[in-house]
């Protein structure tokens, strides 16, 4: 990536909003993500979290404000669309089938073919594929041809971000990926994430574990009834001020506090626990 790339934010949100007849989830949101970046997203239920997220990844249309994508504006929102840009996103229920193998999973709806005119699947290519991107995360199964049914929570975790990874995204949104798991179980799929960044993939994290996006991420915005309520350097705050912040009980940027990325495009530096 050459350095004016690296400049360019790699997702650039300005005036987002989103109504539902009467409902407004979103109103007059900024957010810009960078290359290579950790991103968190905190807030309540209601907060408009699931909103942003599912406009980012081209599941739903804004009402109004615009969406860039490195440098080009979106026009047209659709998870295709999205993927096509570099962003991909695994859902809170992973949408795995339990009944196929974990390469199938990896690869499902974009198999690998052999090159020949009946357009084969190449079963040993994804399997060797899926094991690879796997051991890039840290995850080492006995075969990646037993059926997703008989993994851990957090190896199914695993599999669902290895198919985000499969074709190099730019960045992969991840929707409350600790929700199910212990705090032990948690912690390699916590690990995986906090990888991510280092080998040049974006992270944009939506979790009501605050701590994880404590140690993941290197800023996080805070939502509160579709508003950006502040946007804050992980490594210079707390969970308690999330918990305030969220609550209502803080500052927030429009009323004076300066974005911290606001004269730095440089991604910054990951954070460790």
């Amino acid at each position: 990536m050459t350095s004016a790339a690296a400049a360019t934010p790699l997702i650039e949100a300005h005036g987002l909003r989103k109504s539902y007849g009467p409902v407004e989830a979103l109103a007059d949101v900024d957010v810009v993500i960078h290359h290579g970046e950790g991103v968190g997203v905190a807030g309540d239920n209601g907060a408009g979290k699931s909103t942003l997220m599912k406009i980012v990844a081209g599941a739903i249309r804004p009402t109004s404000g615009t969406l860039v994508c490195d440098g080009d504006p979106v026009r047209e929102f659709s998870p295709l669309h999205a993927r096509s840009h570099g962003i991909d996103m695994v859902y809170q229920d992973l949408s795995l089938c339990d009944n196929l193998s974990v390469a199938e999973n990896v690869f499902l709806g974009r198999e690998l073919r052999r090159r020949s005119r009946l357009g084969i699947i190449d079963s040993r290519g994804m399997a060797r594929r899926a094991d690879a991107l796997l051991r890039r995360l840290g995850l080492e199964l006995d075969s990646v041809l037993e059926p997703v049914s008989i993994l851990s929570g957090g190896q199914r975790q695993a599999v669902a971000i290895s198919r985000a990874l499969a074709f190099d995204p730019k960045m992969v949104i991840l929707d409350e990926p600790t929700a199910a798991l212990s705090v032990n179980a948690a912690k390699p799929l916590l690990e995986m994430i906090r990888s991510l960044p280092r080998q040049g993939a974006s992270v944009m994290l939506v979790s009501h574990r605050l701590n994880d996006l404590l140690e993941t991420t290197s800023r996080v915005y805070v939502l509160r009834h579709g508003r950006i309520a502040a946007e804050l350097v992980t490594s210079e705050t707390t969970e308690e001020e999330l918990l305030r912040l969220m609550a209502g009980l803080g500052g927030d940027i429009r009323g004076g506090r300066e974005p911290p990325h606001a004269h730095d495009n440089a991604p910054a530096q990951d954070k460790t626990a």
